[in-house]
């Protein structure tokens, strides 16, 4: 593994680097730019629906790029030795941010899936109290983690 991540280490860093991009700045378009124009949406129901769909639409998007983030992290610290490092301080802490990002953008995928089966059953209440967390709370909470583990990986790279 070693040999490889030396040979490829750029591209694997490029990818790791692009994966929290896509994820992160996904994220931030979603909450600064989509979220505002839906609420302008008078429609409840019309503006619940639209709200869904383009998380729906960003999930899919951010997913792969997930697992491609898990799986050059997974890389980049076995094949450099990062955890017997000097810096497996900084190594440990982006995993545990990365972790907490990934088990709650699957809570994310999981409110929203049962936002649209309340909508379908024409429970906008139940599905506007379903998405209302997502877009208040856990994207801004994977925003903010998203930003200190990209710094963390600036830091750690700047020192490799």
């Amino acid at each position: 593994m070693e040999a490889f991540v030396s040979e490829y280490k750029a591209l694997i860093v490029f990818v790791h680097v692009i994966s929290a991009v896509v994820w992160v700045g996904g994220m931030v378009a979603m909450r600064f730019a989509a979220h505002p124009s839906f609420l302008e949406i008078e429609s409840p129901q019309k503006r619940l629906e639209r709200i869904s769909h383009a998380l729906k639409n960003l999930f899919k998007i951010v997913v792969p790029f997930v697992a491609l983030l898990l799986v050059t992290a997974l890389m980049l610290i076995i094949g450099l030795g990062l955890s017997k490092s000097d810096f497996a301080i900084f190594s440990h802490a982006k995993e545990g941010i990365w972790t907490l990002m990934a088990l709650n953008l699957g809570a994310m995928i999981f409110r929203r899936g049962r936002a649209d089966k309340l909508l379908a059953k024409g429970d906008f209440v139940g599905a506007k109290n379903q998405l209302e967390l997502i877009g208040k709370f856990m994207v801004p909470l994977n925003i903010a983690l998203g930003v200190i583990a990209i710094f963390l990986g600036a830091l750690l790279s700047s020192n490799l």
